[in-house]
C-alpha cells in the first residue's frame, strides 16, 4: 500500500494549499524519470515571434502555463491567430511586423513580466496606433521603467503611474530611432524589449550589457530572419532593421529552471536517483549546473545534443553531499530564476553559502530574497538576509511548519523540496501560484512519493 505523503490537488489551480507529512521523517528516496514542461522563455518567444513573422509557425513542447497563455492571449488580440495550447503542436498565423492591430480592449499580461516588458518594445514601434497594457496586482507593481525609458530614448511614446514605470501603461506607437543602449543590468527581458522595437527601426539598435544574460532571443530572432549580430566579448548585441520574419518550426527543449527543483530534491533526498530528460542546457542558462557542481552534487549530463538550434541533455542526479559555497558576480544572471531552491540546497549542504550580487530577486514575483529567508527560517533553516542576497548555515534539522508562497511560483515549489528533508507536516499556502510555470509538479512530485513505497522487483 502506498500511504498518502503528498496532499495536492489533481488540478493545482483548484486548491491554495499543499500539504506534505512524511511518513518517514524525512523523506527517503526519490526515484525514476522526469519530463520537465517546455522552457518557459523560449516559449514566450516562439509565441510572440510567430504572430510578427510572415507565414505559419509551428510549435511543439510548448509550456502550457499561465504566462505563455497570457502571451497567446495578448497576441491574439493583436491579429495573430494562435490555435489552442497543447504540448503535441500549435500553429501560429503571423500577421507580419507592421500589420498589428489596434485592439479593442486592454492588453492583459496577467502575472507575466516577459509578456508586458517585450510586448512594450513591439508596440512602441508601430507608429499611429493606441496601445494599454496591464497585468495582475503583483505584475502592477513592478518596475517597468527598466524598459520604458530606453524605449523613451528612441522615440517612444508610454505614460504611467509613477513616471512611466508602473503598469497599467499607455503607448502610442510611433517611428522609433536607432540607439545603443549600454543597460545597467544583464537582464534578458530589457535586451529583448530593445531588440524587438529594433526590429522596425531603420538602421542598427545596439545593446550592451555589463554580463551576458540568457541569449534565447538572439537565437530565435536569427532563425526567423533577423539581421542580427552578437559579439559575446564585448556583451554586445546589434540587431539592424527594418526587418521582415519568416514563420519557422520551433521545438521547445525542457525548461532547466523547472528542472532545477528536481536537481536538487534528488540531491537532498537519501537513496534518490532521477533522470530528468530533454533538459535545455544553454550556457547562458546553466548557472544551476555550475553552482550544483560547486556545491559538490552528483550530477551528470548524458545524451548531449542539439535540438531546433538550443544544447539538450538528459540530467542524471543521485543523492549527494552538498557542501557550501559562495554565488556571485556573472554567475548570478545564469541562475538567478534557481536562487530560491539553491537556498534550499544550501540548508542542506555542509557549511555556509552565501549569495550575493542577487538584488533583482526583490523586484520578481515577490521579494524571493526575504520570501525565502523568512520561511526557510520557519522550518528551521539559519539564514541571513542580505541586502542583494543570502547567507545560509546548512546542516540544520529542519521541522515541518506552515509556510508562505506569497503567490511566487519558485517560492511555492521550492519549499515543497524544503519540506522533503523536514521531520513533521508542511503546509504550504498559495501553493497554486505554481501553475504560472509548472502546472505538473504537484503530480510529479505525487508520482515520484508515490514510488518510495512502492516493492523492488
Amino acid at each position: 500500500m502506498s500511504p498518502a505523503v503528498f496532499t495536492a490537488p489533481e488540478s493545482v489551480d483548484s486548491s491554495p494549499t499543499w500539504t506534505l507529512h512524511p511518513q518517514h521523517d524525512p523523506f527517503t528516496s526519490l526515484r525514476g524519470t522526469v519530463q520537465v514542461p517546455g522552457d518557459k522563455s523560449i516559449s514566450h518567444r516562439a509565441l510572440m515571434l510567430g504572430a510578427l513573422a510572415q507565414g505559419e509557425t509551428q510549435i511543439q513542447g510548448l509550456l502550457l502555463g499561465e504566462d505563455p497563455r497570457s502571451t497567446a492571449d495578448c497576441f491574439r488580440a493583436l491579429g495573430a491567430e494562435i490555435s489552442p495550447l497543447n504540448r503535441e503542436l500549435v500553429t501560429v498565423q503571423g500577421i507580419g511586423l507592421g500589420n498589428l492591430q489596434e485592439p479593442a480592449e486592454v492588453l492583459n499580461a496577467g502575472n507575466s513580466g516577459t509578456t508586458l516588458r517585450l510586448m512594450l518594445g513591439v508596440l512602441a514601434s508601430h507608429a499611429g496606433r493606441f496601445f494599454t497594457v496591464t497585468g495582475d496586482r503583483s505584475l502592477r507593481s513592478r518596475p517597468m521603467g527598466r524598459v520604458v525609458h530606453p524605449l523613451q530614448d528612441m522615440g517612444a511614446h508610454i505614460w504611467g503611474r509613477q513616471g512611466d514605470t508602473l503598469a497599467p501603461l499607455a503607448v502610442k506607437g510611433q517611428n522609433l530611432r536607432p540607439s545603443h543602449y549600454h543597460s545597467p543590468m544583464a537582464s534578458a527581458q530589457v535586451k529583448s524589449c530593445i531588440l524587438l522595437a529594433g526590429l522596425r527601426v531603420e538602421g542598427a539598435t545596439t545593446v550592451t550589457e555589463p554580463a551576458l544574460s540568457r541569449d534565447h532571443s538572439e537565437r530565435m530572432l536569427a532563425a526567423f530572419g533577423a539581421d542580427i549580430q552578437v559579439d559575446a566579448q564585448t556583451r554586445r548585441v546589434t540587431i539592424t532593421g527594418p526587418a521582415q520574419l519568416q514563420g519557422q518550426p520551433v521545438v521547445v527543449p525542457g525548461d532547466i529552471s523547472s528542472a532545477a527543483f528536481w536537481l536538487v530534491a534528488g540531491a537532498i533526498v537519501p537513496d534518490s536517483d532521477l533522470r530528468l530528460e530533454n533538459v535545455g542546457i544553454n550556457p547562458t542558462r546553466t548557472g544551476i549546473l555550475d553552482a550544483l557542481q560547486q556545491m559538490n552534487a552528483d550530477l551528470v549530463l548524458e545524451n548531449e545534443r542539439w535540438v531546433a538550434g538550443e544544447p539538450v541533455a538528459d540530467l542524471r542526479i543521485r543523492t549527494s553531499s552538498l557542501q557550501g559555497c559562495t554565488l556571485c558576480g556573472d554567475l548570478i544572471p545564469r541562475l538567478v530564476d534557481e536562487v530560491p531552491i539553491l537556498a534550499v540546497a544550501a540548508a542542506f549542504a555542509r557549511g555556509t553559502t552565501v549569495i550575493r550580487d542577487a538584488a533583482e530577486l526583490r523586484v520578481k514575483e515577490s521579494d524571493r530574497l526575504r520570501a525565502m529567508a523568512t520561511q526557510l527560517q520557519k522550518l528551521g533553516a539559519r539564514v541571513t538576509e542580505l541586502p542583494d542576497g543570502l547567507e545560509i548555515v546548512g546542516g540544520a534539522s529542519l521541522l515541518g511548519s506552515e509556510v508562505e508562497s506569497f503567490d511566487d511560483h519558485r517560492v511555492a515549489m521550492s519549499l515543497a523540496i524544503a519540506a522533503l528533508g523536514a521531520k513533521g507536516t508542511t503546509t504550504i499556502h498559495g501553493a497554486q501560484a505554481a501553475a504560472i510555470s509548472y502546472p505538473e509538479f504537484a503530480p510529479t512530485l505525487q508520482r515520484l512519493l508515490a514510488s518510495e513505497h512502492k516493492p523492488s522487483p
